[in-house]
């Protein structure tokens, strides 16, 4: 059903102005029933089509169909917007798995041409219809896409007792998952191998992580995942404030205490971009990407060695979308995008970093300095006394043996200033 739209022509469009055409860009939602699942009207659309654009598989499904010219996507995709562009105002249909705008191409077409000139004609997502097949509520699962993502983007997600959907790569995306789930201590969990869903090929298959052994698999599949996770399972907790243990270092580390004030100061909101200047281990930014899946974290770090494990922190933790910039600041900042917050917890000489990342702030934007050594900490006093913001003293003691008895250890006290650029 197209809803209450009532601008279904399926006759070549006449009459329209060349400042805005009507609903000439046509996305059709195809399952793999092909264009037995397709409405009247989604079959006209496409028979009416001076262009038609889809993958080679979806290009395959509707066959006959199309009498106009075809396109089967290019790599990258973003190679075929001009040809669609050129058709402005006339037919286009682009075919597209189920619902388009669900991790589908309608996010990427929408930026390019405006909604009123998109009509859209969804059918079920695979996550509906796996979502159907397992009787699991939608909004009671989590939602996750590795198709064209690291493995690892999942890792966030393994809490104990959460349902997961999971759409592949391909079709050894189950037992890479399978693995990694026995690597984390959740071999336990159940796995459904979903296949080719909604067509004649569909296919459901049931496994515990630790048994996988799921053959022949199709290209084409959905994972169903429930998470079992043993005492000692390697499960990233959703507090800020992540135990040391979990990040690979060489003492350049931000202690846990400490950065979990670092990022109540920081103060992350979703889809924000943080600067983390002196990546070290990547503590910082990789608990800031933790936050939100829509949250954003460049790292500079001159080190090649810190720069390499920060990375693998990053992947053991689920958040592999850091991007990591090797050199020094201020020279390294140079071009990059700028950022909504700062973080600078690896030294604040005098080299021109506070007024470069000063600079390249948003309005509003935050910066969050810690220091350690009295030359630094002497720096932000004066920095503090010109823009304002708020300075901290912090500092931590852990109990530790002394002799036969207990007493308090304290570590070296930090220096926080935070300002907020007007």
């Amino acid at each position: 059903m197209v809803g209450p739209m009532t601008i279904v022509d399926t006759e070549p469009m006449r009459g329209e102005t060349a400042a805005r055409p009507s609903r000439w860009l046509v996305l059709v939602g195809i399952g793999e029933d092909g264009p037995v699942g397709l409405t009247e009207t989604a079959k006209a659309l496409v028979r009416s089509a001076e262009l038609v654009v889809g993958g080679e598989r979806h290009l395959a499904l509707v066959g006959d169909l199309v009498r106009g010219c075809s396109l089967a996507w290019p790599r990258p995709m973003t190679q075929a917007f001009p040809e669609i562009l050129a058709h402005r105002g006339r037919r286009v249909v682009v075919l597209a798995s189920g619902d388009p705008f669900h991790y589908g191409v309608g996010r990427m077409l929408a930026a390019i041409v405006a909604p009123e000139e998109i009509l859209s004609l969804p059918q079920p997502s695979s996550f509906s219809l796996g979502a159907s097949r397992l009787a699991w509520s939608l909004p009671d699962l989590t939602p996750v896409t590795l198709h064209g993502r690291p493995l690892e983007t999942i890792v966030r997600h393994l809490q104990p007792g959460v349902r997961i959907l999971a759409l592949s790569w391909d079709e050894t995306t189950p037992k890479k998952l399978a693995d990694l789930l026995v690597a984390r201590g959740m071999g336990d969990s159940r796995l459904h191998v979903l296949e080719a869903l909604g067509g004649p090929r569909e296919r459901i298959r049931h496994v515990l992580a630790r048994e996988f052994a799921v053959h022949d698999i199709d290209p084409l599949n959905l994972i169903g995942l429930e998470v079992v996770a043993a005492p000692d399972a390697a499960v990233v907790p959703l507090a800020p404030g992540l135990d040391d243990a979990l990040f690979e270092n060489d003492g350049q580390l931000t202690k846990r205490e400490i950065r979990a004030v670092t990022l109540s100061a920081l103060a992350p909101r979703q889809g924000e971009l943080l600067w983390d200047v002196g990546l070290g281990a990547g503590s910082v930014a990789i608990e800031w990407l933790l936050r939100h899946p829509a949250m954003k974290a460049i790292g500079i770090e001159e080190r090649p060695e810190r720069a390499a494990r920060a990375a693998r922190n990053a992947a053991a933790l689920g958040t592999p979308d850091l991007r990591i910039v090797e050199g020094r600041a201020p020279e390294a900042l140079k071009d990059l995008p700028p950022p909504d917050a700062v973080f600078v917890g690896g030294g604040f000489s005098d080299d021109g970093v506070f007024e470069a990342v000063w600079s390249a702030l948003k309005p509003g934007g935050r910066l969050v300095v810690n220091a350690v050594a009295l030359e630094t900490e002497a720096r932000l006093f004066g920095l503090h006394a010109r823009y304002g913001g708020e300075l901290l003293r912090l500092q931590v003691s852990r109990a530790e043996p002394v002799g036969t008895m207990t007493g308090w250890r304290p570590a070296m006290p930090v220096t926080q200033w935070r300002a907020r650029k007007p």
